[in-house]
């Protein structure tokens, strides 16, 4: 017998941009070869912000329903009725997705749902066909749903809180990617059964890197500056390179680092305009800082194989997170240095891969002196980087075997 799983995702090709559509891409490439047939339920490209039809899946079986995003496509003036985003702005999906999902389960008969957070709407449409039809629901949280602060605004919170609520009472796992969302999903349901809780880390993709190699190989090669690298988007709350502007302005007036010699690149980070803010506050900061657009996702990963050093920022309100970048800066296998909190998870997955070039994100002073320590350990081919068994282990073909195996334990548990 052909074992299915329905897996419903927002983020997927052939939309652009967001570290989501590798996860769930991933997944639905590899479970083929461990037993398990993907149905993707996805929304129509109309309600992305960009895509690109080239960039469709072409081996795997995708179904798609109408979708709107209210910001763009419902507002009015830019304004909109906050109703039509509860519990995010593509809450339309749900009308069309929830009756696609019930002829797609008539007609393959799938053994468990799955659905992939942060699009809320996603988990409301798995626990709604769940409700429907008794199949097994699987909730995958690429983040927390609820964190200090988060959601800002108090109906949505109490949205997020009961779909958490349900998929802790009714899903037949919940799947987190970082052991801090295991710890605060576990302390937010102290009488729930915590072996239904599941820990599925992000990854990277081999195959990917293998052509992004190629890529890089062909690159010409010519003198330039200290490349350090930052690839991906820059949030001003989670992310915010205040403290490294300032270090870096003091290392540039002291002539540790010069305009000749060093080159901060900040590709894609979706915050442009803040940035700008940043950098100008400080006398000749301009001339070492590139603010760079976005690039096709293999030419990005080209990027980091031929970059001199990669930057990694996280800050303490994300103690709990792991940026998903941080997978494939470890496979890129190249000096990186991380700004991030100590004790947080970020900092956490470096130390266990014997990476000790880091510092606080929001201390200048802690910053200037890693960053001078980072540059002489590069100079010298000295900065550490993952072992290779280590960097196998984050592999998104080994994350997919752990869903399989999950996938394996439930279908056995409920044939029992």
């Amino acid at each position: 017998m052909v074992k299915r799983v329905l897996m419903i995702a927002y983020h997927y090709p052939p939309m652009r941009g967001g570290s989501g559509i590798h996860r769930t891409l991933a997944f639905t490439q590899y479970l083929p070869q461990l037993g398990w047939q993907p149905l993707v339920l996805s929304v129509s490209p109309n309600a992305y912000p960009d895509y690109s039809r080239a960039d469709a899946v072409q081996q795997v079986a995708v179904h798609r329903s109408f979708a709107l995003d209210t910001a763009r496509q419902l507002a009015i003036a830019g304004r909109y009725p906050s109703l039509l985003a509860q519990p995010d702005r593509w809450i339309s999906w749900w009308l069309s997705a929830v009756p696609t999902g019930l002829r797609l389960i008539r007609r393959y008969q799938p053994q468990f749902i799955w659905s992939s957070y942060p699009i809320a709407t996603a988990h409301l449409i798995g626990l709604t066909l769940h409700r429907l039809t008794g199949i097994p629901w699987i909730a995958d949280q690429r983040d927390p749903m609820i964190d200090t602060g988060y959601p800002p605004d108090p109906r949505r919170r109490r949205i997020h809180r009961w779909i958490e609520q349900q998929a802790m009472q009714r899903g037949a796992a919940v799947i987190c990617t970082t052991p801090g969302a295991v710890r605060d999903l576990s302390h937010r349901f102290p009488h729930a059964d915590t072996r239904r809780i599941v820990l599925i880390e992000n990854g990277y993709d081999e195959v990917s890197f293998i052509g992004a190699e190629i890529a890089a190989l062909r690159a010409a090669s010519s003198p330039a500056p200290f490349r350090l690298l930052h690839s991906g988007v820059i949030y001003p709350s989670e992310r915010d390179p205040g403290a490294l502007f300032a270090a870096l302005a003091r290392l540039l007036a002291l002539g540790d680092i010069q305009p000749a010699t060093f080159r901060l690149v900040l590709r894609a980070t979706g915050h442009d305009t803040y940035l700008q803010t940043l950098i100008a506050r400080h006398p000749h900061l301009a001339q070492i800082i590139e603010l760079a657009p976005p690039l096709p996702y293999h030419e990005a990963l080209a990027e980091m194989l031929t970059a001199d050093g990669l930057l990694l920022l996280q800050a303490e309100n994300c103690n709990g997170q792991i940026p998903a970048k941080l997978y494939e800066y470890l496979r890129a296998r190249r000096p990186l240095l991380g700004l991030t909190h100590p004790d947080g998870d970020t900092a956490g997955l470096l130390r266990r891969a014997g990476i000790h070039t880091t510092a606080r994100l929001d201390c200048a002073d802690d910053i200037a002196t890693a960053l001078r320590h980072f540059l002489r350990l590069c100079r010298q081919r000295q900065a550490p980087t993952a072992p290779p068994a280590l960097i196998a282990r984050h592999s998104r073909a080994a994350r997919t075997r752990e869903l399989a195996a999950l996938l394996d334990r439930l279908h056995h548990k409920d044939r029992l």
